[in-house]
């Protein structure tokens, strides 16, 4: 999938159908493999139709999402890419592989986006500082996931314009679904400064954290409280 997945189970062995899952994921909605069905879906030689299932209910979520979003998470801006869902959307599957395997404590880390069970305190990298961390929330059953110029630069693009976001660093949502707040954060950040705040304040059942590029860190108020202040 692009990037360092890390499972931790407390009560237990993570079983290999947790990765063999994840690279069935890799296999199959890879914009970068050729032969993959996402692919094979870019470049018009396969019909949505002929698509296997978890491909089509992911595109349909997509769909959803963009309604939900206003348009800021648009797969097809981009050539069609449900990444931005599909990574927080695989580690939901992967948690519930474990839940099934009897696992009552783990926590899933897949390139910063996280899905937790039980009590676990989780750092969100500060974005200007990769070895500095911008909050540290203490929280039981969470997802986390962050959307900013971490570990690609500058690679979330404004869907209506094609600019890069503008006057933001960084934005976190936490929720019940780590796919959807996968989106969200994307969405989020693409907005920029100017409609970021207003939109995560109106966000049903989920909530965020936003680092502007001045440094101030604005927070929903539902937001996990933070065990611990950032540094900058």
């Amino acid at each position: 999938m692009g990037m360092p997945i890390v499972v931790e189970v407390r009560d237990g062995d993570v079983p290999d159908a947790v990765f063999d899952w994840f690279g069935q994921v890799d296999e199959t909605f890879s914009t970068f493999k050729e032969g993959s069905e996402i692919s094979w879906l870019r470049r018009g030689e396969l019909g949505l139709d002929d698509a296997c299932p978890d491909v089509r209910d992911v595109l349909h979520r997509c769909r959803e999402l963009r309604a939900e979003t206003e348009g800021w998470f648009d797969v097809d801006a981009v050539g069609l890419d449900p990444s931005g869902y599909v990574k927080g959307w695989s580690v939901d599957r992967a948690a519930a592989i474990l839940e099934g395997a009897g696992a009552h404590e783990y926590a899933i880390n897949a390139g910063g986006d996280i899905r937790t069970r039980g009590r676990w305190r989780i750092g969100i990298q500060h974005p200007r500082e990769p070895q500095a961390v911008a909050k540290v929330v203490e929280a039981d059953d969470v997802c986390i996931a962050t959307s900013g110029g971490y570990e690609r630069g500058q690679h979330v693009l404004d869907p209506f314009t094609r600019a890069g976001s503008a006057g933001i660093l960084s934005v976190t949502v936490t929720g019940p679904e780590l796919g959807t707040a996968d989106a969200y954060a994307t969405a989020a950040f693409a907005m920029g400064q100017r409609g970021v705040i207003d939109w995560t304040a109106r966000l049903r059942g989920y909530e965020a954290l936003t680092i502007l590029a001045d440094g101030r860190v604005l927070a929903t108020p539902g937001f996990p409280a933070a065990s611990r202040a950032a540094r900058s």
